[in-house]
């Protein structure tokens, strides 16, 4: 579980550090702010650690297969020309520089490269265990109907679709869970499927969802709901419980204000089941949604114990500056979400005349 992140010099970011909650993550701001850059960056960190034990075959990290690992994962998560793109510009050469801590101590890890660098990283601080559970990362739009054949072609084939993409399909076609989680893992997936009336069912290479009506294929259902239905398969095969975290680049694209209101609910079960949750956005209807649940939680003592951060990312001339705090009164003005307000008080007014 990760506990905060420091970065210096990536991409639109001078100087900042990320203090991350252990349930609920909300990073907001405008179109160019960083707020994928960020998720990309923490997932990176997670994804190494998860993996490492069984991609190095050994049982303790070294500094040479994490110098050679992230670099291949930042660029494959990224997809940069070469490593030193993501350095921030600047007249003369930058290093950029990234910590993360997490709860447990010794997976504490930084590592850093400057603007020259191709794919070269030097590991700063080397943790002394791996993380035990892989992290999942969900991009703007489903992967239900590219799942068919994309892992095999991506590996035979440079593509240009960023390594999150098949990471991701790994996990969905990943086997049913089974043993002790069964349990809980029906306790999150029954209103996920109450929601998608039906449940979600991977066949000879291909996703439906198996309805009391008959299987319908993944293509054909509404795209919004195949966002909810890449949850609930991630869940069934066991990705999505117990410790780990997902990371969710903008949920609310493409999909309309009342699926949008079934995600949020979503991503607070998640929180609430143990799944650290990191959410990009900039939809003033999600943020205004999560609130609303976690208010009405809140009064019933339904999530009472859930700790939530929101992240303002701010463009600045010296680069992206950061405000951070429980709610989002404490992340400062967000220049798009101010629009939508704007926009909802000259609509009223233009009712009114």
């Amino acid at each position: 579980m990760l506990s905060s992140m420091s970065v210096k010099n990536l991409t639109v970011f001078s100087e900042v550090i990320f203090n991350f909650a252990e349930n609920l993550n909300v990073i907001i701001g405008p179109n160019g702010a960083g707020k994928s850059h960020v998720l990309k960056a923490a997932y990176t960190v997670a994804a190494v650690s998860a993996w490492g034990e069984k991609d190095s075959g050994s049982a303790t990290p070294t500094k040479s297969y994490l110098e050679t690992a992230i670099a291949k994962k930042l660029r494959g998560v990224f997809r940069p020309d070469e490593l030193g793109r993501l350095a921030r510009r600047q007249s003369g050469r930058s290093r950029c520089e990234i910590e993360a801590k997490f709860k447990a101590k010794s997976l504490r890890l930084g590592f850093s490269f400057n603007t020259s660098s191709k794919t070269e990283v030097a590991v700063d601080h080397c943790p002394s265990k791996w993380e035990g559970q892989p992290p999942v990362f969900l991009p703007t739009r489903e992967l239900l109907t590219i799942y068919p054949g994309f892992v095999s072609l991506y590996e035979t084939t440079e593509l240009s679709f960023e390594e999150t993409w098949k990471d991701t399909c790994l996990l969905l076609g990943a086997p049913m869970a089974k043993g002790p989680r069964l349990k809980e893992i029906q306790n999150l997936l029954d209103p996920l499927e109450e929601q998608l009336e039906g449940k979600v069912v991977l066949d000879s290479g291909r996703f439906y969802l198996k309805t009391s009506n008959g299987t319908i294929e993944a293509h054909l259902v509404a795209e919004g709901l195949r966002k909810l239905a890449m949850i609930a398969r991630l869940i069934a095969t066991g990705s999505l419980i117990g410790t780990g975290s997902l990371f969710w680049d903008e949920p609310e694209a493409n999909l309309n204000p009342k699926v949008i209101k079934k995600v949020a609910k979503t991503i607070l079960q998640l929180c609430q089941s143990g799944i650290q949750v990191f959410v990009a956005t900039h939809s003033l209807f999600l943020m205004r949604e999560l609130d609303i649940l976690l208010k009405q939680a809140k009064k019933s003592g339904g999530l009472s114990g859930l700790e939530r951060r929101f992240f303002g990312l701010h463009p600045t001339g010296e680069g992206v500056s950061v405000e951070q705090g429980e709610t989002i009164d404490d992340i400062g003005e967000i220049d798009s979400l101010d629009e939508e307000l704007e926009q909802s008080d000259r609509y009223l007014e233009s009712e009114a005349t």
